[in-house]
C-alpha cells in the first residue's frame, strides 16, 4: 500500500463535486495521504480549475451538479485535453454511461465513495499513462 501512495503523490487530481460531507471526507484523507489535489463544487468551478492548472493528471467528477453538470465539464475539458477523467457518481443510468463514454469516459466509481478502490484505479490510469510514454 505505501507504493501505491507515493504513486499517488506524484499526481495532481481534480476533484469536482457538490456534496460538502464527501468533499470533506475526500479532502481529510486526501491531505493525510500528502496528495496534491484540488477540490471543485460544480462543473464550472472543476473547468475554471483545470484550465488555470495545465498539470492536473487526473480528473474525477459527479454528474449532477449545480451550474453545469459532470457531463457538461468533461464536454469542454475533451475540447483542449485528453486527460483521464473518472466519473464518481450514484447514477448508473445508461443515459450518463453512454455519453460519458462518447466523450471517452470508461473508467467509473460509485457512490458511496471508497478510498481503496480509487487508490487502485489512479495507480491503474497512471501505469497505463506511464506505459504510453
Amino acid at each position: 500500500m505505501q507504493d501505491k501512495i507515493a504513486k499517488l503523490r506524484n499526481l495532481k487530481l481534480l476533484f469536482v463535486e457538490d456534496e460538502e460531507d464527501l468533499t470533506s471526507i475526500i479532502s481529510d484523507t486526501l491531505k493525510k495521504l500528502g496528495a496534491n489535489f484540488l477540490i471543485a463544487k460544480n462543473g464550472k468551478e472543476g473547468l475554471t480549475l483545470f484550465q488555470e492548472n495545465p498539470d492536473i493528471d487526473l480528473v474525477i467528477t459527479d454528474i449532477n451538479m449545480p451550474i453545469m453538470n459532470g457531463i457538461q465539464m468533461i464536454e469542454e475539458i475533451k475540447k483542449i485535453s485528453s486527460v483521464e477523467i473518472v466519473i464518481m457518481s450514484a447514477h448508473t443510468e445508461s443515459e450518463y454511461i453512454d455519453k460519458s463514454k462518447e466523450l471517452g469516459v470508461n473508467h467509473y466509481l460509485l457512490k458511496p465513495f471508497d478510498f481503496l478502490k480509487f487508490i487502485d484505479l489512479v495507480i491503474s490510469l497512471d501505469t497505463h499513462k506511464n506505459d504510453a510514454k
